[in-house]
């Protein structure tokens, strides 16, 4: 059985997790930025990772920035952005080789510090000011990325879906921000915006590879100091209760529907029904021996595919489908019908043991990678708990037929979106 182990130490302004492990030949550092989600700075803090990944004060192109990592034998960079829960994350990873594979003696983990540090604490800047160039380019980016969920039907159905069931919590917005919003972003407001961030944020770096922890220890402390902080934390916001449930049907230029159902699963991330909640989504609609996918697909043959999938840092649970736009009232009357079923523990033992099986089998191969290993290690930053991948697995293994129902019965109809082509009608 794969046990993480982890060691964290407080830094200044930070965490570092240190964990030390012989499966890779590279190391990886993992920096996380944790900040609530707010229609203020979503735009502003999706456009910031990319501009800091352009360029710095040491390297001020693209190309001389990508030129070092080359030196360094293939190091790479790589940012991204998530939502968990009401908080908007960001990811900045380096990965290099660890030079005990190597017959150069260059301290290779030590150059991925000083890089890391350069990226976050030196960037490309000048007069209060990030590099205007830079700055216009990743606004173009951003607009095409934001462009591509409108493009993407599936993804804009899920996308869609979230904001009618979410209309005024924070877990609305994109994770990208607001395309209207990217031109009145300037290099001065988005420089304005770094500073706050880095004196603001929640911040962690994780440390993942065959490393001594005393000298990533002593790295991190000589090349990455910042001020202490109270990080933010979002406001709890339940969301919509006791309603009725909230249909909605848009037209669009498609051939396939898109179906996407919403519900309220009352639980979250640490909470005791966690483990249940899992294992219910599992035989629910998770995997391709789930209920949905069996009925909704296999037997009445009404979708192109089904599935459903967990916030598990919000307490939702959505049901993703692609289906002929005349079938939209006999898939909708499937689906509800597996609810129902769980509710009523109408599964068997096999099915509970197959899918504790494959969520198992999931949760190995994620921290299989280094980067896997930082998602599953977040969960407890974003939820305050400090939950084992060991202990995941073995709560998960206890987890009763009694327990899947109770923990169904919890879950509640919130929104039905529906992308349908216009041809169909009302």
């Amino acid at each position: 059985m794969a046990v993480i182990s982890e060691s964290v130490k407080a830094m200044n302004g930070y965490k570092l997790h240190v964990v030390k492990t012989e499966k890779y030949k590279t190391n990886t550092l993992v920096w996380k930025m944790k900040a609530p989600l707010e229609k203020d700075t979503v735009t502003l803090r999706s456009l910031l990772p990319h501009v800091l990944q352009s360029s710095s004060s040491s390297y001020p192109a693209t190309g001389k920035l990508r030129s070092y990592l080359d030196e360094l034998y293939g190091a790479t960079l790589f940012v991204d952005l998530a939502k968990k829960g009401e908080y908007h994350i960001i990811t900045i990873s380096v990965e290099i080789a660890n030079e005990k594979f190597l017959s150069d003696p260059t301290p290779l983990l030590k150059k991925a510090f000083q890089f890391l540090s350069e990226i976050l604490t030196k960037p490309n800047v000048q007069g209060g000011a990030f590099d205007q160039d830079t700055v216009e380019k990743e606004k173009r980016t951003l607009k095409q990325r934001i462009q591509s969920v409108y493009d993407d039907k599936m993804r804009y159905s899920n996308f869609r879906l979230v904001q009618e069931m979410c209309k005024d919590e924070p877990y609305a917005l994109h994770v990208h921000g607001e395309k209207e919003d990217v031109d009145k972003i300037t290099a001065e407001s988005l420089y304005e915006y770094y500073q706050q961030a880095m004196a603001q944020d929640e911040l962690d770096l994780y440390v993942i590879g065959d490393v001594d922890e005393a000298d990533a220890e002593s790295y991190a402390g000589e090349l990455l100091s910042l001020e202490e902080r109270k990080p933010q934390t979002a406001p709890a916001s339940g969301g919509r209760t006791g309603e009725s449930v909230n249909e909605v049907k848009e037209e669009q230029d498609v051939k396939q529907g898109k179906l996407n159902i919403g519900y309220r699963t009352n639980v979250v991330y640490g909470d005791p029904e966690y483990y249940a909640l899992q294992v219910f989504n599992g035989i629910f609609g998770g995997f391709s021996h789930s209920k949905l996918f069996l009925n909704v697909r296999e037997k009445a043959s009404l979708a192109y595919y089904v599935a459903s999938r967990l916030e598990s840092h919000k307490g939702l649970m959505m049901v993703m489908s692609g289906i002929d736009n005349s079938n939209y009232d006999q898939a909708v009357n499937i689906i509800k019908e597996q609810l129902e079923a769980m509710k009523n523990g109408d599964f068997t033992e096999q099915e509970m043991e197959q899918t504790k099986a494959v969520i198992k089998n999931q949760l190995l191969e994620t921290v299989d990678t280094a980067r896997g290993i930082v998602e599953v290690l977040y969960h407890n930053v974003v939820s305050g708990k400090e939950i084992t991948l060991q202990t995941w697995m073995d709560e998960m293994d206890r987890v009763t037929k009694e327990e899947i129902a109770e923990t169904a019965k919890k879950v509640s109809l919130d929104t039905v979106y529906f992308l349908t082509g216009k041809e169909a009608g009302k």
